[in-house]
Order: structure tokens, then sequence, then C-alpha cells
């Protein structure tokens, strides 16, 4: 990790209301904005508007689908798999969450307890973590380390978002700016990608850290616009929706991915347990 960004995470807990520490709800309102540091340069995996994928988070890994890209579980795949994949042609995307714990994660004994705060929204088994601490950055450097090891081409770490989400810390939008680019440029560090999941509202200050998109449901919410930063710097954005109607309506699906196929999106609409029971793709 940079040393410029573990400054910056300090800064970040100092001016904080409650410091690392305080529990509450969240204000997303940033003060003054503070400085990021230049991106790191250099040569990784950096996908370009139009690539294929495929997204497959639980169940036994069907690698057979004709595309450039899997997006799977960095704890789950085997480096076999991957290996498998590689031998195909096709990168790997390796998956992980950064800002919640996951008590089943084989290296979940690691977090301290005061890092642990309220539980996800529909995720009873996970818990959000207070991404200001050092111990968590360092347990993501771990991840990441782990990612380079299996030879992942990628990550794609998850519920970077958190600052606007009930948490139980005070967390600012810049605290998860400074989280969110001491990930990039970790990643960058180990020679890999990066993708930026979801974090709508943080797009315009982070697309310059981030060599792809990953989102959910901005079609469902009409939230796609906000993604076009990555279109205009031909940055692939990979888009799953999960709506019932997509699922079992042909019609409205075909219409679906005209529109995404139109904004450049590589879109698939899924499962929501991500098990590759179906799998339809615009592409």
């Amino acid at each position: 990790m940079l040393l410029f960004n573990r400054v910056l995470l300090c800064v970040v807990v100092l001016t904080s209301l409650n410091g690392c520490g305080g529990n509450g709800q969240e204000d997303p309102q940033s003060s003054a904005p503070l400085p990021l540091p230049t991106p790191v340069q250099g040569e990784w995996y950096s996908p370009a508007l139009g690539t294929t994928w495929q997204w497959q988070l639980s169940g036994d890994l069907n690698t057979q689908y004709d595309v450039d890209v899997y997006d799977v579980d960095l704890f789950d795949v085997s480096e076999s798999h991957i290996a498998n994949l590689h031998s195909q042609g096709k990168q790997v995307i390796c998956y992980f969450s950064a800002g919640s714990y996951e008590q089943w994660r084989e290296d979940a004994a690691q977090f301290p307890a005061h890092v642990l705060g309220d539980t996800l929204d529909g995720w009873e088994d996970e818990r959000w973590l207070d991404i200001r601490d050092e111990r968590v950055l360092a347990i993501m450097d771990s991840r990441i380390e782990l990612a380079k090891s299996k030879e992942c081409d990628a990550v794609e770490p998850d519920n970077v978002d958190g600052y606007t989400n009930h948490t139980g810390f005070n967390l600012t939008h810049e605290d998860q700016l400074a989280f969110n680019v001491a990930l990039s440029d970790s990643a960058h560090a180990a020679g890999l990608g990066i993708g930026l999941k979801n974090d709508l509202d943080q797009i315009i200050e982070l697309v310059p850290y981030f060599d792809f998109a990953v989102n959910e449901q901005c079609f469902e919410y009409s939230e796609c616009e906000a993604l076009q930063p990555f279109i205009d710097a031909n940055k692939a954005v990979f888009n799953a929706e999960y709506h019932s109607r997509w699922v079992n309506d042909e019609t409205a699906r075909a219409d679906l991915c005209e529109q995404a196929n139109a904004m450049g999106f590589s879109t698939l609409v899924l499962p929501l347990v991500l098990d590759d029971s179906f799998r339809f793709s615009c592409l």
C-alpha cells in the first residue's frame, strides 16, 4: 500500500466527527474535498467496452460460456479453475467483499470486534466494516495478494459504498474515497486490474483509479447515466439485472438489451444468488 494513502486515511480519521470508534449513522455530505493522489501507472487487465462476461459466485462453476472474462469468488475458485479459464483464452476477475465482514470466510478471525458494524440490509450474515481502521485495509491487502497468487487478472471489491448506508459508523464521503483509492493502489501495485462496484455517487472522482465498473440494477432503478464516465473512458461496464420482468418476459428483456447495447453496457440478466441457474446475455 502506498504511504500517501495511509497518510490520507489518517487525515480522514482525525477529521471525522466521532473518530474510528464512533457509532451512529452516516452523513454522506462531504465538506471541503481532500486532494487525491495521482493514479498509479502501469499495465494490468483493463477491459474495453463490449467485453463479454459471466458472473457466478455460488454453485459448481460452469466454465463453458463463450465469453471474454469470468467474475468468480476469490475464496471459492480453485487455482485449477482459473488455469482452465486461462487455457481457454479467458480473463478472470476475482470477487471479494471489501466493506463487509462475512463470518464464513477463512480470514474472518483476523477482524477485531470493534471494526464490525451493523448488518447489511438483506444480508443478515454480513456486517459492515469500519473502513477507516488500518487493520481492515491490511486484510484487504492480503486478499489482493491472494488474488495475485491464484493468478487472477483483476479484482472486484464489493460493498465499497458504506458511507451511504447505515453501517453503525460515521463514515463520510472522504472516508470512502480514501478507502477505495487505497484498494485501487494496492491492486495496481500487485499488477491486477480493479473494478468499481456500484458506488455511483463517486464515479466522477474514482473513474481514473478503476479499470472497469461492475453494476447491479441500474436499469431497474434508472441510475445508468451515472456510469457514463466509464463509457467515455472506454472502460467496460459489467451490468447485472435481476428483476423478474426481464427474466420472464422475452419482449421486455429484448427492450432492455436494446437500451443496454446502445449505451455500451455488457448486460446480463441473472439470478440474485449468482448460481448459474439461468443466464440471459445482451451481447
